[in-house]
């Protein structure tokens, strides 16, 4: 009887989905937490919806550039970390060996069942620093398009998610309205939005739901208090 292969499903869209966590997080409750405090202190939903295009034209730009800054960070330190791993076993071949060794018996190697696998490492070159960057520094080579797809991808989704409270101010409804409209829009979409980011990342999606809410609500209710209070 033939053996049934072993599949193995992981989840490999880990920077995407933390990129679009970032975008639509912050879209969904940045200009709801304005929506609602401008609620509190003016009497146009017009000067709502422009204050809000505005925010969200700013906010996408603004989180757009972080990411890309942040992504172009981590491809400069891999690259700075990797030209000093690569003069260190040249200059210091003996000090990485005995790293590459220490490494191994961490994860339960003897000392005898290590030293073959130093040896067999210390005449690849590159595999030996690929081998450093991994399990001593713990960093991944990082994509080289990493930087303008997070970008991207941080500043549609701010977009998306800072659009969705907007809507009932958009159409133009009496402001008591518009803001309980909103109110309920955004959060159904955070509790979709947690859920479903529960489901991606193996978190309880009831959890991750109330979690995303509760965080947009806090927000949004001290915006609004504020804007009252000062308004």
């Amino acid at each position: 009887m033939p053996i049934t292969p072993h599949v193995e499903k992981h989840f490999t869209a880990g920077l995407f989905v933390r990129d679009v966590v970032i975008g639509m997080a912050d879209g969904l409750t940045v200009p709801f937490a304005l929506a609602a405090g401008l609620s509190g202190a003016v009497t146009s939903t017009r000067l709502i919806v422009i204050g809000g295009l505005a925010e969200i034209a700013a906010g996408s730009i603004a989180m757009g550039l972080g990411g890309y800054l942040a992504a172009k960070g981590d491809a400069e330190h891999f690259a700075h970390e990797k030209l000093r791993e690569e003069r260190e076993i040249v200059e210091i071949p003996e000090a990485e060996k005995a790293e590459v060794e220490e490494l191994l018996e961490q994860y339960g190697l003897t000392e005898s069942e290590a030293k073959p696998v130093v040896d067999a490492l210390s005449h690849r070159p590159k595999e030996w620093v690929d081998f450093m960057m991994r399990f001593e520094l713990g960093l991944e080579r990082p994509d080289p398009k990493r930087a303008p797809v997070s970008a991207l991808t941080i500043a549609i989704s701010y977009v998306v998610g800072g659009l969705i409270p907007l809507v009932p101010y958009m159409l133009g409804l009496e402001l008591h309205r518009a803001l309980t409209y909103s109110i309920v829009f955004t959060g159904i979409a955070l509790a979709l939005f947690g859920a479903v980011k529960g489901r991606l990342t193996g978190i309880n999606m009831a959890k991750s739901a109330f979690q995303t809410m509760l965080v947009g609500g806090v927000a949004a209710g001290a915006a609004f208090y504020l804007a009252s209070l000062f308004g």
